[in-house]
């Protein structure tokens, strides 16, 4: 089936504005909205929200109240307007693995031991202060004790890295973790990059260190597909 490339062109054309998308995505929430209703949420005057609506004629209906909702075509654009912003953040991800420069040991060493104490102040000393008074110096280092401070640690920076690329201690010195495919960074690749960092540190560092690529400072990094970043550069 030969595809009318025009056709496309001005599809693309009236999707491009912000506004535009800005009213599909209402639509799509709501499932349908007046006139009144879509000026007010997305603060426009009349007459440029009767212009945008009008250019989005192909991909509105009205129901018999004379409300707007989106019809087949509409729905159809909210797909592609949601898989347009995944590959924008994608893009950016790519963008900024390109022109970065990857973060050097020492400063990735500083950042860890920045968390590190933050976590140790935060998580572990004081949670662990009465149990120091009651009990004595020797139950900090208890097996049970030892593995849940460390599964804390690995929370802490999973957690962090997962949702904004950054622990506490990379917004400090300004590292930021991106995956090396230009992908958006996901909790699970936050996971496996810290389990070694957390569990495994002298192993990761070491096969880190033989593998002789500067993206790759820990093997975890590598087995998890992502680096770290200096932002002020």
């Amino acid at each position: 089936m030969t595809v009318d490339q025009e056709n496309v062109s001005r599809i693309l054309s009236v999707l491009s504005h912000p506004l535009r998308r800005e009213i599909l995505l209402t639509l799509s929430e709501k499932g349908e909205s007046s006139f009144t209703d879509l000026m007010n949420s997305l603060g426009a005057d009349t007459g440029k929200l009767s212009f945008h609506i009008r250019n989005l004629a192909s991909f509105l209906e009205q129901t018999p109240t004379g409300k707007y909702k989106l019809n087949k075509v509409g729905e159809n654009a909210i797909r592609l307007i949601r898989d347009v912003e995944a590959w924008a953040v994608e893009a950016e991800a790519a963008r900024k693995t390109s022109i970065l420069p990857f973060a050097t040991f020492e400063k990735r060493a500083y950042a860890f031991l920045l968390d590190f104490a933050i976590a140790f102040v935060v998580f572990l000393a004081l949670p662990n202060t009465f149990s120091l008074l009651t009990r004595g110096i020797a139950s900090l280092l208890d097996i049970n004790v030892i593995l849940f401070s460390l599964v804390l640690l690995w929370t802490y920076f999973t957690l962090l890295e997962g949702f904004a690329g950054q622990s506490l201690g990379k917004r400090i010195i300004g590292l930021t973790v991106v995956r090396v495919d230009g992908k958006k960074l996901f909790y699970d690749h936050a996971a496996v990059r810290n389990f070694g960092k957390v569990f495994l540190l002298p192993f990761d560092l070491i096969i880190g260190f033989r593998l002789k690529d500067e993206r790759f400072i820990r093997y975890f990094d590598k087995f998890a597909g992502t680096t770290v970043l200096d932002l002020r550069l």
